[in-house]
């Protein structure tokens, strides 16, 4: 569609929040303002609005990455099935009280406060990078190592107690990531958030089971160490929360056609209205006639959401907006096929068009066919979130 897009309805109501040239004065305005912000914040899920952290700082390479694996670049689901859960999480190493661990022992720590009570775990997964060793001597004769994982079970800065998670064996001369899946160590951290002491990873000749000192080390945050090799938890979760679709703010009664005309968003029956004015009135069913002639059937239109507009785009990632679109038009007898009519529909409006019924309106012109969003943001905690959101955007219209 050619030319700017339309700032229709929400769109240009939300624009107002930061927009200089349309100043708000007190009044109805501003609750109307406020209710839709507020209301567009819990359709989002978001209780606290984060700090503006971009681009100063730079989300896991890891988290683009699934966020264009699952989403196109304006954050529209490719296909269902593609994401575990519609919750992920990234949180990256905040060192801990003596990492990196004594005698060759690498140590990390996670701050999960971030997750939300209620929230489903379905696997979490350690994701640290491994170096590649810089100078082995040619004498040793070997090529691999034992790496373990371990979960400690106490704080301090020389923890005794551990549990073992996974051991494997790795190239000494290769680097890459390492994953491992933590799913029940989480868990248990998750219901009690006391017991999260971090992890411990210690490397050991295949030969001897001697820990070396820098035998193989795991990239930690410290030092020049490039952002995209952080060590990484990642928790791929279910928020188990039901999200209402209907727009109904608790602190303002709103009266559709008084804030439509506050707001400046023409009826539909006044552009009808004003479009027959000037014609002349003839027989009733040359009226009817000449009404649907210049009534526009049941189509969808443009509504874009721009994050910059309500201040969201410093933590934002991607999208930097979308498209929600929006349903408008008739659904005047007879029902085509393009209108997408449900058979509830065609008796609906056939009814009303024989007047068996006072009562019954047309059809009403909604959203068929709907689907999710998907937005990578900074947390109030600035943890890298990718979340899911269902039934966002409108790809189709019809007449129920």
């Amino acid at each position: 569609m050619a030319g700017p897009r339309p700032w229709l309805g929400l769109a240009w109501l939300l624009g107002l929040a930061t927009a200089s040239a349309l100043p708000l004065g007190a009044g109805p305005r501003d609750e109307v303002l406020a209710a839709a912000l507020q209301r567009l914040r819990e359709v989002f899920d978001i209780e606290e609005l984060p700090p503006d952290v971009l681009p100063r700082k730079k989300p896991p390479q890891f988290m683009v990455d699934l966020f264009n694996k699952v989403a196109d670049a304006n954050g529209i689901t490719r296909a269902p099935g593609l994401l575990e859960g519609d919750v992920v999480r990234s949180f990256e190493d905040r060192g801990g009280p003596g990492a990196p661990g004594g005698g060759g022992a690498q140590r990390f720590y996670f701050d999960i406060s971030a997750i939300e009570r209620g929230e489903q775990m379905l696997k979490a997964e350690f994701r640290v990078f491994k170096l590649k060793r810089k100078r082995v001597a040619r004498s040793e004769g070997q090529h691999f190592c034992k790496v373990e994982l371990y979960e400690l079970l106490e704080g301090g800065s020389q923890p005794q107690k551990k549990h073992l998670i996974a051991s494997r064996l790795l190239s000494l001369y290769t680097e890459g990531w390492e994953v491992f899946n933590v799913t029940q160590t989480v868990s248990k951290w998750v219901g009690n958030r006391n017991s999260n002491h971090g992890f411990l990873i210690t490397a050991t000749h295949t030969f001897s089971n001697k820990i070396e000192h820098n035998l193989v080390t795991f990239a930690k945050s410290q030092g020049n160490l490039q952002e995209s090799r952080n060590a990484l938890l990642v928790l791929f979760t279910n928020s188990n929360k039901r999200r209402s679709s209907s727009f109904v703010p608790s602190s303002t009664k709103l009266n559709p056609a008084k804030d439509d005309a506050l707001l400046g968003v023409p009826h539909e029956s006044q552009i009808i209205g004003n479009s027959n004015a000037s014609r002349s009135r003839g027989p009733r069913a040359a009226a009817v006639s000449s009404t649907k002639s210049h009534v526009t059937a049941c189509h969808r239109r443009e509504l874009y959401v721009d994050f910059h507009a309500i201040g969201w785009s410093g933590w934002i990632i991607y999208p930097s907006g979308y498209n929600a679109f929006y349903c408008r038009g008739s659904c005047l007898f007879p029902l085509g096929e393009s209108q997408n009519a449900t058979n509830h529909a065609t008796v609906q409006s056939i009814v009303h068009t024989l007047k068996l019924s006072q009562d019954v309106s047309t059809p009403c012109c909604v959203p068929d066919e709907l689907k999710s969003l998907n937005l990578l943001y900074f947390d109030d905690k600035e943890n890298v979130v990718l979340k899911n959101y269902k039934d966002m955007v409108a790809t189709r219209c019809g007449c129920h």
